[in-house]
Formats: structure tokens, sequence, C-alpha cells
């Protein structure tokens, strides 16, 4: 890996503009009526209008193309589009890739989206049912013969050994969804409002793929989430307070597979993390110490503490105590446990109001926020502070 210091990226471009729909288990309307909804309120955010915009980035995985989207809202000409791969990990390169673009001047204003029915449509939780011969897919044949077809099977494995390594029991992994019920209780967007939950709740909880329980499982959601990325200069004219871009990163590790790296040394972290992780604090010039709250990819419980120990939070195996203990205010939007599953992209939004000051569970002085996207498949991550 390359020993270079700081990215020139770092400090030039900001977050202007969140939107998102509701989220629903079932929308009742098309994948792309949802990205224009979220689009649209992501704009009306930053103060700007369609016509602002010259760039789009959004998933592979998205539906609705950049084009459609641009023609649906009444954009004009795009001089930038693009994609990023590999699910829920491609959340926090969407603003990289938006960032590098408006850095290097190729655009001004672009919107990053994602929007799908992921609940009332195709559900990710249902695993690998039908998939065209490629070279992605051949990995998957090492897995599917023996029963792992789903994504919580793929964790499970790791899960287990994670246990197994560091003398634990599954209510390790509680503590995660604890903590992220209780902030959804208070958020009235989050779909377990009210509903907070206790690790007896937790251990009662049904098993999916042990020692995976259901409260271990992200949801399933209908739903869209845009953002809106410039310059920080032009940012400062804006309605809201920039969320400046400190540091933004991709990562994939040796042996990478899509979920199913099981073939390399230790299944108990996740060396994509910490290849983000180590570019992360480099660029931003920052430390763990340093962040005032975490907004942490949670699919499933386990590989938020394998994030934690990645990231130098705390030592191996010690990251259920860190959890239990509330070191680090984290998922104060109740994550994609408890408020949706937005593929991470309403992670990111949570972390532009912390730094705001406008979260429905305001970290009080919070400037330094760190955001993950998903784990166990190549991924990224941001480190959004103030203005200065």
């Amino acid at each position: 890996m390359s020993a270079r210091g700081r990215d020139p990226l770092s400090g030039r471009a900001a977050v202007a503009g969140i939107g998102a729909t509701e989220f629903s288990k079932d929308s009742g309307r098309s994948e792309l009526r949802l990205a224009v909804e979220a689009v649209r309120a992501a704009l009306d955010d930053a103060g700007l209008t369609p016509g602002d915009v010259d760039g789009l980035v959004t998933f592979t995985m998205d539906t609705s193309p950049e084009i459609t989207v641009a023609q649906a809202c009444g954009m004009g000409d795009l001089s930038f589009f693009s994609r990023v791969h590999y699910g829920g990990g491609a959340a926090c390169a969407t603003v990289l890739q938006a960032a590098l673009a408006v850095a290097a001047g190729v655009a001004e204003v672009v919107v990053c989206y994602r929007a799908f029915n992921e609940r009332s449509g195709r559900r990710f939780g249902a695993g690998v049912q039908h998939r065209e011969p490629s070279a992605e897919g051949a990995a998957l044949g090492w897995a599917l013969p023996f029963g792992l077809l789903t994504p919580a099977s793929w964790v499970a494995m790791a899960a287990q050994r994670y246990l197994h390594r560091y003398g634990l029991t599954p209510e390790a992994f509680g503590h995660v969804a604890v903590v992220d019920r209780r902030y959804a209780a208070t958020n009235p967007a989050a779909h377990f409002c009210g509903r907070p939950i206790t690790l007896a709740d937790h251990a009662a909880s049904r098993w999916i793929v042990e020692p995976l329980r259901l409260l271990d499982c992200c949801q399933e959601t209908d739903g869209g989430q845009a953002l809106v990325i410039t310059s920080v200069e032009r940012a400062r004219d804006l309605p809201h307070p920039p969320a400046v871009v400190a540091a933004a990163a991709q990562g994939a590790g040796r042996g990478q597979e899509q979920m199913t790296s099981f073939y390399r040394d230790d299944l108990t972290g996740l060396p994509e993390t910490g290849v983000v992780a180590r570019r992360l604090w480099r660029t931003a010039g920052l430390g763990p110490g340093d962040i005032d709250v975490g907004i942490l990819y949670d699919h499933f419980t386990p590989f938020v503490l394998m994030q934690l120990e990645e990231f130098g939070f705390c030592g191996r195996g010690e990251a259920a105590d860190f959890v239990a203990e509330e070191r680090l205010p984290l998922n104060t939007h109740g994550g994609q446990l408890g408020e949706a599953y937005l593929h991470g992209m309403n992670g990111i939004a949570e972390g532009v109001r912390q730094v705001r000051g406008s979260a429905v569970n305001q970290v009080p002085g919070a400037s330094r926020v760190l955001v993950t996207a998903g784990t166990g498949v190549p991924t990224s991550g941001l480190v959004l502070t103030g203005d200065g």
C-alpha cells in the first residue's frame, strides 16, 4: 500500500444538502420516483435547483439511470456521471467520487442518490436465487452448494469465529442492537420509533443463522436518499453550514471477495475496513480519540464490532464492552437496524446533521464524524467535519 501522506482532496468539497423520502415497507411507487423525490428534496435543502446540477453519482445496483433521473428532475447538461460497485460498500464512495469531480473542476454540483423498493420489491435478504455466470459469481460457487445462500449466512461464518476467538457469547452482538434501537426510538423518521429493546429482547429473538438472531439483522426498506456535493466555498453561501469532506477513502483487502472472504488467514477482522481506516486517519490528520460520533454500517451487528476494532477505537475482541460502556455515540439515527436500510446513504445524512447541529439525537459540540459503508465487501468511508 502507498505510504503517501494527506490526500489533496481533503477540505475541497462539502455536503451542502440532504434529502430523503419517507422510509417504509411498501412505498407504493416506482424506484425512479423515489430517486427523484429524494434528489429534489436534497436540492431544496441546499437551496439549489435542478438546473444547478451538472453531475450525478449512484450505485451500480441502482435501477434509476443517471440520465433518466436528470430528465425526470428537470436537469440540464451533465458533465459528470458515475457509478460505484459492491452494494452497500459504495455508499461513502459516491461522495468520494463526487468530491473528486468537484475538486478537479469536472463538475460544480454533484448529487449522489440511492433509491429502491427493498422490502416490497427485491429483497436482498432472500439471498441468491438466480445469477448469470460471471467471474464474480465463481467465488459464490464455493459457498452456495453448502447452504450459504444469504447475506446472514455469510456473515455468520465470521461471527462464529469471532465469538470463538475471544471467548464471547452472542450477547456481545446484542449491545449494538440495543444502542441502535434506543436512538431509533426517539427518531420520528425511524421505522422503530418508540420501540427500544433490551438485551433480553435480543436474546429472545429467533435464530436466523447461528450465532445471528433476528435483532442482529438490519431491516428491509423502501425509500430513497440523496446528497448534494459542491465546493466548500460555494457551500458557505448556501442555507446550511457545510459538512466538509475532511477525508474519503475506498478499500479492498488482500483475498477480497463479496461477503465470502473465507479463505483469508483470519476471519475475525475486516481487512477492507482497515485499508479505509488507515487512509482516513492519515488524510484527515485525526485518530479515534478525535471523533465525536460514529455512524457505522450496521447491516449485521458483528461487523460493527469488527469495524470499531479495525479503526482502533479499542483492542481486538474488546468492542462489545466498548459499545456497552457507550464510549462513543454510535448510529444516533438508529442505524440500519433501527431507522432504515438505505445501503448506508441515510447514515451519511445523519453524519451531516450531526455536523450541522440539527440531528434529532444531537451530540453536543459534534464537529468530527466518522461514517462507514458496507463491510464484507470492498468498502468506503468518510470523515465529515465542520467548516473551520
